[in-house]
């Protein structure tokens, strides 16, 4: 293990030492919780100086692009950080993408795959492949930690983002909080990453989890005592949907963050219930930008201020846009997304409340109806108010006269006859809501339908 550095002696010490400083500082506390065992930041600091020998072994230094695929665990996260302390560029993957890694070891370059089972052994693979997106082999010459991630690909071809870990580790080095956080948002997406920076930076604890279910989450929060739950509005409304919180002693829970996409107020005030005791918070984030401050209004608001140090917001024809000091380097294949003064348009379509903004989705979602718009998550939140509902999402579908027209697909709690639920919701929308914003048909499908497997609601435009 690397000695401890004074951080109050080096001027211009780089944000990734000022964080391992801190981490040195508590080797008897509890770092990372996995699988019934306990590993203590002493422990885990072995770990990551182990993998930092391990890694010179196998050729990785300062600009060699190496990806890790699989889940957070002991080895995977000292992996990860030893490759941030090398000065590599780190390349995360999970099972979840499967289909499309091939392609994306392609664009980024990667070189060297290390591949984890779930007993935490791995095999490193050599790919012979060397990078040669300009962007990335002008990087790596600067010798500086790189992160690459992409984007879900949901509408086209993903966009590999390039990160400086540097700039991405600054917003860690004011100290805060440690909290005992569930790792629950998978690594490969930018939101995960920062999650998983933020359990260790701050002295906190990862506790880990086997399987992203309602249970199996429920039952690391219990075991790990976690005191903080970041996670997706669509896993939250399983959760409360399924009622499986109500097995598990989750008084730990002191603050649930949730973000990647828009809370139906329904599901927030049905989560107000369920965890009375616990702070519900909302995040923002974009994997071009990083993941911003913020403070929601209330715990049953979905109103939220957010910016912070490093962070600037603005607002221009109700369209969200940003301005970071950690924004990406850049996309490894589309055009830079930032005007000339740096900010870029986020597509998040906003109302403005003094300092509050609240968040009504992307614009890309919105639903045509003749010329008016209609925001899914208005409606998706009204028809979770309807009895035997447990999911719902509202979509697009094409028309002739109105250009476009809304349908939705429900989840039920029990089966129902379709004509008899078509009837029954139709009514409860018009009692509710514009005639224009009524679905126009209802489509009963499985609750793990209507999901990615990243927890993320999956909302497209049917032809």
């Amino acid at each position: 293990m690397v000695g401890a550095i004074d951080s109050t002696a080096v001027p211009g010490l780089g944000s990734i030492d000022i964080v391992f400083d801190r981490m040195r500082q508590h080797p008897g506390h509890p770092a990372l919780m996995w699988r019934g065992e306990t590993i203590t930041y002493g422990m885990f600091l072995n770990l990551v100086g182990s993998w930092e020998s391990r890694l010179a072994a196998d050729g990785i230094r300062a600009g060699t692009v190496c990806a890790v695929l699989g889940d957070y665990s002991p080895q995977t996260c000292a992996c990860f950080l030893a490759l941030m302390r090398v000065r590599a560029i780190a390349v995360p993957f999970t099972r979840a993408g499967e289909h499309e890694r091939e392609r994306l070891m392609e664009l980024g370059g990667v070189e060297k795959l290390y591949e984890f089972a779930t007993d935490d052994s791995w095999t490193l693979h050599d790919t012979g492949k060397v990078p040669t997106n300009q962007l990335v082999v002008s990087f790596a010459q600067r010798l500086v930690p790189g992160l690459i991630v992409f984007t879900s690909g949901s509408t086209g071809t993903p966009k590999g983002i390039l990160h400086d870990c540097e700039r991405v580790m600054r917003k860690f080095v004011t100290e805060r909080r440690g909290w005992r956080t569930v790792l629950f948002l998978l690594m490969d997406h930018f939101g995960g990453f920062n999650t998983f920076l933020s359990a260790f930076a701050y002295g906190g604890v990862g506790v880990c989890v086997g399987e992203r279910t309602a249970e199996a989450v429920c039952r690391a929060i219990e075991d790990g005592k976690a005191d903080l739950l970041p996670t997706t509005p669509t896993f939250l409304n399983l959760l409360v949907a399924s009622g499986t919180y109500r097995d598990f002693d989750l008084s730990s829970i002191e603050l649930i963050s949730y973000g990647t996409e828009v809370m139906p107020e329904e599901t927030l005030k049905r989560l107000r219930i369920a965890f009375p005791n616990a702070q519900l918070k909302q995040t923002y984030g974009l994997s071009e930008l990083g993941v911003l401050r913020s403070k929601s209004e209330g715990d049953d608001s979905v109103w939220v201020r957010i910016g912070g140090d490093g962070f600037e917001v603005k607002v221009l024809d109700n369209i969200l846009w940003v301005r970071s000091e950690a924004s990406m380097v850049g996309y490894l294949n589309a055009p830079s997304p930032f005007d000339a003064e740096g900010w870029m348009c986020t597509g998040d379509h906003v109302e403005v409340r003094g300092d509050y903004l609240r968040i009504l989705g992307r614009k890309s979602e919105f639903i045509n109806v003749g010329g008016q718009k209609v925001f899914p998550s208005e409606i998706e939140t009204i028809l979770l108010q309807a009895p035997n509902v447990q999911q719902a999402t509202a979509f697009a579908v094409p028309h002739p006269l109105m250009g476009q027209v809304v349908h939705a697909r429900v989840s039920l709690a029990e089966p129902e006859e379709t004509a008899e639920l078509t009837k029954r919701l139709r009514k409860h929308c018009v009692e509710r809501m514009a005639k224009y914003k009524v679905p126009m048909r209802f489509v009963i499908v499985d609750e793990s339908e209507q999901r990615s497997e990243r927890f993320k609601k999956i909302r497209r435009l049917e032809q």
